[in-house]
C-alpha cells in the first residue's frame, strides 16, 4: 500500500513527520464511525478543583482501530519527548475526535472554541534504561508557540487489554514556579548522569510523588477507555510495569492521543 508523510505539531512546539500509509476510502469511512456516540462522559477528580472526563466503550468497534495500526508504520521521534513511537493517522479520524471533543467535552474542560489541533497514534516502547532526564518526570503539553488564553485540552484512548500497561497520573508542582521550570530545562539539557546527581531524581518513568512533585490523581487504563484532560496540568503515562512494553501495536501500550488547543470561557 503506498504512503504518504504528514506534518504535525508534536504537543511539545515542535514539528513532527508522522508515517501513515493511505487508506481506502472505505477503511477511512469506517474508522471514523467508530466513534460510540451513545457513550456516556464522567467527570473524575484528578486533584483539588481540577477534573478528567472519562468515557468508556469510547469506540463501536476498538478491535478495529488495533487492526489497522498494526499495518502501519510506527517511528521513533528523535525532536519528541515521547519515549517510544509515533503514527500519524487519516484526517477523518481526527475530525470524528475532534467532532466528540466539541459536542460532548469542551465546554464541561473550560473551552469556548477549537483553534487548532491533531491526532497520533502512539505506541510506549522504552525500557528504563534508555529514557532520557525529560522522561523522567510528568510534563505538560503544548500545541501552540505561545499560551496566552489558550486552553490546551487533550486525551488519550487506550488500545490494550492489559491495565498494567498504565493509565495516566497527574501531579501538582511542590516547588516555586521558578524551580520547577529550571528543573524542566535541565531535564532538557543535562545528561542523565549530570541530572541525576543535582536533582536526586533515578531514571525510571514516574508513577509516584518525588520530591518535585504531588501525584494528585490516577486514572487506570481500560480497553476501549478514553479520557480527557487540561493538558496544562502535570501529567505522565503510569508506567509502573516497564517489563511488558512492546513494539507490537497488538500487544504493546497502544492509544490514540488527540491535542485540542480552545480559546478558554470567559472567567
Amino acid at each position: 500500500m503506498p504512503g504518504s508523510t504528514q506534518e504535525w505539531p508534536s504537543g511539545r512546539g515542535e514539528r513532527l513527520q508522522l508515517r501513515l500509509a493511505q487508506p481506502t476510502e472505505e477503511v477511512v469511512l469506517q474508522l471514523a464511525a467508530l466513534l460510540n456516540p451513545k457513550a456516556e462522559v464522567k467527570a473524575v477528580s484528578i486533584g483539588p478543583e481540577r477534573l478528567c472526563w472519562v468515557v468508556d466503550d469510547a469506540l463501536l468497534e476498538p478491535a478495529r482501530w488495533v487492526e489497522w495500526a498494526a499495518g502501519q508504520a510506527f517511528l521513533p521521534t528523535a525532536d519528541n519527548a515521547y519515549p517510544g513511537k509515533l503514527c500519524g493517522v487519516p484526517p477523518s479520524v481526527w475530525h470524528a475526535l475532534e467532532s466528540f471533543f466539541n459536542e460532548r467535552v469542551r465546554n464541561a474542560i473550560g473551552g469556548r472554541r477549537l483553534i487548532e489541533g491533531y491526532a497520533r497514534m502512539s505506541l510506549v516502547t522504552l525500557p528504563e534504561s534508555e529514557l532520557r532526564p525529560c522522561q523522567w518526570l510528568c510534563h505538560r503539553d503544548r500545541v501552540a508557540p505561545t499560551a496566552g488564553d489558550l486552553l490546551f485540552a487533550a486525551s488519550v484512548l487506550y488500545l490494550f487489554s492489559d491495565a498494567k500497561l498504565g493509565g495516566t497520573s497527574f501531579y501538582e508542582p511542590r516547588r516555586s514556579p521558578v524551580e520547577t521550570e529550571q528543573l524542566l530545562q535541565d531535564a532538557q539539557r543535562l545528561s542523565g548522569e549530570s541530572f541525576s546527581e543535582r536533582y536526586g531524581v533515578k531514571k525510571a518513568y514516574l508513577t509516584a510523588s518525588n520530591e518535585y512533585f504531588e501525584q494528585v490523581g490516577h486514572v487506570p487504563a481500560a480497553w476501549n477507555r478514553l479520557i480527557f484532560y487540561d493538558g496544562g496540568q502535570f501529567h505522565s503515562g503510569h508506567i509502573d510495569h516497564p517489563e511488558l512494553l512492546n513494539d507490537s501495536p497488538a500487544r504493546g501500550r497502544l492509544s490514540l492521543n488527540g491535542f485540542f488547543a480552545c480559546r478558554r470561557n470567559a472567567r
